[in-house]
């Protein structure tokens, strides 16, 4: 009876049954869509309130601005080497599987690329930089843009902190807010198991496991790839920092499962900024690394980019040479970045780093766009596990990391807002 009360438990379940049902019977798995529209609404209803609310009281609390800037230094620094090791390794992976050799572009089903390619054209670092500073406070909270509530959170917990005694009380009303959310984040999880099943049995229904054949070379490469990315490169991160990988993803397993689920790393951002501060991580810490991270440590995100771009490639029987690969990868550096909190980002970005070779056809993303939704899973998961580790490397080495609170969650004491499930 136990296990069955345990939310990671009862969203494996889930998944499990979308995807028998979306296989056996497409139309009544395309119908089950609106249980996980709800589910993903019901999390981006209150992320925005919840990341203005850890960044601000994380700042304030901090009191040394000083530390602010050397974590946030530190943070951006450990995003961009990471995510470089990460498009490196799918521009080497893509090259030596080559998931694109011998395929007929003429037997692939295409799709409408319009929305991505008009966008891509508008897409530039500058807009980038400009759309950081909201015109509006509540056009960013409205919109759920992550990156302008970053940068407001960040003005908003610097003045607070800056009025020292004056703003404590204001301090402490916002302590008492984010425990409010923090309780909303608890029983919205109650319905993980049905969103993921929604959302899954929807992508099964709709685009049916027949579409993976013609492109198993390229779902593989970019499974493989990112196996090997989280086993390899951030074990070596994490057993170079001084503690376990194995042991952080079986503490983040229920949110794993929800990003499976899902298809979208979003959907466990509000749990995974709690959980991260109960496995040891200083809230401070927490509060800036982890939003900062889904805007510019997207590892998965970039693992696809790189080998979709070479499969494309190659598909269309273009040899990139080594220095245009390794344009491809300067461009991604940037590109990556300047899409963060857009809809259909990683179309976006591909078809922006494609129109900015002038090498690869921009119309060569409809190639992957049917079997997109099938890689998304691996993507979303990559992300959260990145961030999650990224977190983790921050705070040990900040010296923010508490061990006593660390094996606490690794005996399962948690506190009571967050045992949701039985998790």
């Amino acid at each position: 009876m136990r296990l069955a009360r345990n939310l990671t438990f009862q969203v494996l379940v889930a998944v499990l049954a979308a995807v028998l049902l979306g296989a056996l019977y497409p139309k009544a798995g395309i119908a089950m869509k609106p249980f996980g529209d709800v589910f993903i609404n019901l999390v981006k209803m209150i992320i925005a309130p919840i990341i203005f609310l850890t960044i601000v009281l994380g700042i304030a609390n901090m009191q040394d601005m000083k530390k602010v800037g050397r974590v946030g230094g530190k943070a951006l620094l450990y995003f961009e080497i990471v995510t470089t090791i990460a498009l490196a390794i799918g521009l080497v992976v893509a090259n030596v599987t080559k998931p694109g050799a011998g395929i007929d572009v003429r037997s692939l089903a295409g799709g409408d690329i319009s929305q991505y390619t008009t966008a891509a054209k508008s897409l530039s670092f500058v807009d980038f930089v400009t759309h950081i500073v909201p015109s509006s406070i509540a056009g960013a909270f409205a919109n759920g843009d992550i990156l302008q509530i970053v940068f407001f959170s960040l003005l908003f917990g610097f003045a607070l902190s800056g009025l020292g005694e004056v703003g404590r009380p204001l301090t402490a009303g916002l302590e008492k807010l984010s425990q409010v959310f923090f309780r909303i984040t608890a029983i919205v999880m109650w319905v993980a198991p049905l969103g993921a099943f929604g959302a899954m049995a929807y992508t099964i229904g709709k685009f049916g496991v027949h579409a993976l054949i013609p492109l198993a070379r390229l779902m593989g490469g970019v499974y493989l790839t990112m196996f090997l990315f989280i086993f390899v490169v951030l074990n070596l991160i994490a057993r170079f920092s001084g503690f376990s990988l194995w042991q952080l993803l079986k503490y983040i397993r229920a949110e794993i499962l929800i990003v499976l689920g899902t298809s979208s790393s979003e959907a466990a951002l509000p749990s995974m900024l709690e959980r991260m501060t109960l496995y040891g991580c200083d809230r401070s810490v927490v509060g800036l690394v982890i939003p900062a991270g889904y805007s510019f440590n997207l590892d998965g995100t970039s693992i696809y980019l790189s080998m979709a771009t070479i499969f494309i490639a190659q598909a269309f029987g273009i040899h990139l040479s080594l220095g245009e690969q390794l344009s491809v990868m300067a461009v991604l550096i940037v590109t990556s970045k300047g899409a963060a909190g857009v809809t259909g980002s990683g179309f976006i970005v591909l078809a922006s780093t494609l129109a900015a070779m002038h090498t690869v056809p921009v119309e060569g993303i409809a190639l992957v766009l049917g079997v997109d939704r099938f890689m998304s899973e691996a993507r979303a998961i990559t992300n959260l596990i990145g961030n999650a580790v990224a977190t983790v490397v921050i705070a040990r080495n900040e010296g923010e990391f508490d061990a006593v609170r660390h094996e606490q969650a690794m005996a399962g004491r948690l506190p009571d807002a967050l045992i949701v499930g039985g998790v």
